[in-house]
């Protein structure tokens, strides 16, 4: 017999109706005349030197590798309905993706077997897409990237299934709004750790949680730079000066609860260890002269 995943904890006990692992499909094909990246059919990727500076020829590279990954989670999203499975999901990104002559970037990395991650309700990041049937009432967040021209560009966005409480979809506003003024807040001259100050300050106002062990982080040449993009207040730590033609990513997770988690067998699924709810929203960005310029819009 089937139970829902959104049934509530009574006083005093273990959370019940939380998610669990579902059966996972064999990875899928990427057609073969599509490009990879280096990291394919390696148990590690070469990464982590980049310089995480762009020419605007290079720019607008990633602005195209972002596109095709925000245009396929504009389509997930159609989808994202009560009764859809997230491997489901996992389909229609991989086909948008490839259908656009780029390579969806987590397959094969590091070992991950999809195309996106479909993180849910709890799962604050990298949940593997599988048999699990989407509800009415979760939030769901969808992380996509594409390779293309020898760019990724990286996103992901938190959709409401249904009909969502209150307390979650105010959640997943304010995280939306915390990447917003976030963006805002970067400036040529500015030290990075000034993001995640605006971000922790805003977040705290409603008593969320900001994860700390999960950042942004540069992306382009490479999927992750050496480059850290801490969302909360790390100061006098990641001083580092943000300059006009760097790229990176951020990606505040924002809690309903504790920030400590707890990591599924499958290495990957990452879940808040009181599993409430957590939700993410994220970009890329180029610093430009007087701010950022988005790199992942549809």
């Amino acid at each position: 017999m089937a139970t829902s995943h959104n049934l509530p904890a009574e006083p005093g006990t273990a959370p019940v109706g939380c998610l669990a692992p579902g059966t996972i499909t064999p990875m899928r094909k990427v057609p073969a005349d599509i490009v990879r990246p280096e990291y394919v059919g390696k148990p590690t990727a070469n990464e982590g030197n980049d310089s995480n500076m762009y020419t605007p020829e290079e720019v607008e590279r990633v602005r195209a590798a972002g596109k095709v990954a925000a245009g396929a989670i504009v389509e997930a999203a159609k989808i994202a309905v009560p009764g859809t499975t997230t491997d489901q999901i996992d389909v229609l990104v991989h086909e948008y993706i490839c259908d656009h002559g780029a390579y969806p970037s987590t397959v094969d990395y590091r070992g991950y077997p999809k195309s996106v991650c479909t993180s849910l309700n709890e799962v604050i990041c990298h949940g593997i897409p599988d048999s699990t049937v989407l509800e009415d009432g979760d939030i769901l967040n969808l992380d996509v990237t594409a390779y293309l021209d020898g760019m990724h560009g990286d996103t992901n966005k938190t959709l409401l299934v249904g009909n969502v409480d209150e307390e979650s979809r105010l959640l997943v506003e304010r995280t939306e709004e915390a990447l917003n003024r976030a963006m805002k807040a970067v400036k040529p001259g500015r030290q990075i750790n000034v993001i995640g100050r605006v971000i922790e300050k805003y977040a705290a106002r409603f008593g969320y949680g900001v994860v700390r062990d999960y950042t942004g982080h540069g992306v382009g040449r490479e999927f992750h730079s050496g480059l850290i993009i801490p969302h909360y207040d790390a100061a006098p730590a990641y001083d580092t000066e943000i300059k006009e033609g760097m790229i990176f990513t951020i990606e505040p997770m924002l809690t309903l609860g504790t920030i400590e988690w707890d990591l599924w067998d499958d290495n990957w699924t990452v879940v808040t260890r009181d599993r409430k709810r957590t939700a993410q929203f994220e970009h890329t960005m180029v610093v430009t002269s007087d701010g950022v310029d988005v790199l992942t819009l549809p």
